[in-house]
């Protein structure tokens, strides 16, 4: 699978139902459960002070990443993203971990 850095921004639709928010966001939280158990969502940061987040996923290519992963997260219709594809640097520490 290939890893990529995503920025998520959540915006609530003005006037939505806050019991819709709660149920929504009580999803995500299993939805995000799932998809860790599944090895697509790695690791999930929220920067500090800020309404957004910063994770690493998986998936086969960009479009599967869009279409079977993020675009199944309960959320996703008020998110905006910011996706770019990484790969292992040559002198990423955490190689040195996996060669011994």
């Amino acid at each position: 699978m290939k890893e990529f850095l995503v920025e998520l921004t959540t915006t609530v639709p003005e006037g939505t139902d806050p019991a819709e928010v709660d149920r929504r966001r009580a999803a995500e939280a299993v939805r995000a459960g799932e998809l860790a158990a599944g090895g697509h969502l790695v690791r999930l940061w929220r920067p500090v002070g800020e309404l957004r987040s910063i994770g690493l996923w998986r998936a086969d290519d960009e479009a599967g990443l869009y279409e079977k992963v993020l675009g199944t997260l309960p959320l996703w219709p008020w998110m905006s993203a910011v996706v770019t594809a990484v790969q292992s640097h040559p002198n990423d520490p955490g190689d040195a971990d996996a060669a011994a």
